[in-house]
């Protein structure tokens, strides 16, 4: 087996072994920085890889932190009847990951989105690692696999749901029966395919 395989075994279990230890310790850290925080190296290689990270310039990894739980609004003491509180089965639009890559792209407003990971949650905050490309950048332009991103219509992508977490909230994932309400968007079937 290849080592990235054993790596991504091993954040399958993060409760057990030394991923625990080492995520006990790296998580208060991360609880007392900031928000949004460049890293040198991807925490997990694995994950980073598979979704198009290279050790090159012109690449950056940011760890993007977003607080957890529902939307679950605060239940009216009057004047409705249950049903017409707006309490619950109201459903959030956006996944946290997206959230939290919207978040990174305000900070870096120069470079792209292409993809991010989940890296550890605690009892208030959910981490994950974004992965953002220089457009303007030589080593970028001249990639086979990443030049893609330097024409002008890739601008701002996150923010129109193209990375993976956005299509994956977006529905865009799924295919064949039950998906037939989903394309080309959720609004253009009238909000029916959430």
């Amino acid at each position: 087996m290849a080592i990235y395989k054993y790596i991504s075994q091993a954040w399958k279990r993060p409760k057990e072994g030394y991923l625990h230890e080492l995520l006990r310790r790296r998580i208060p850290e991360w609880r007392a920085g900031a928000s949004v925080v460049r890293v040198d190296t991807p925490t997990r290689i694995d994950r980073a890889r598979a979704l198009g990270y290279k050790a090159k310039q012109g690449i950056i990894v940011v760890r993007s932190r977003i607080r957890k739980g529902g939307r679950k609004k605060q239940r009216l003491n009057k004047g409705r009847r249950p049903k017409r509180m707006g309490v619950v089965k109201y459903t959030p639009q956006k996944s946290l990951q997206w959230l939290a890559e919207e978040r990174a792209q305000r900070k870096y407003p120069n470079l792209e989105v292409l993809n991010s990971y989940w890296i550890g949650k605690d009892g208030r905050y959910e981490y994950y690692e974004v992965i953002f490309l220089d457009p303007s950048h030589p080593s970028i332009k001249k990639d086979g696999d990443l030049g893609w991103i330097a024409s002008g219509r890739h601008r701002g992508r996150v923010f129109r749901g193209l990375t993976g977490a956005g299509k994956t909230s977006r529905g865009l994932r799924n295919k064949g029966e039950g998906a037939e309400k989903v394309r080309p968007s959720i609004r253009a079937n009238k909000k029916r395919g959430k």
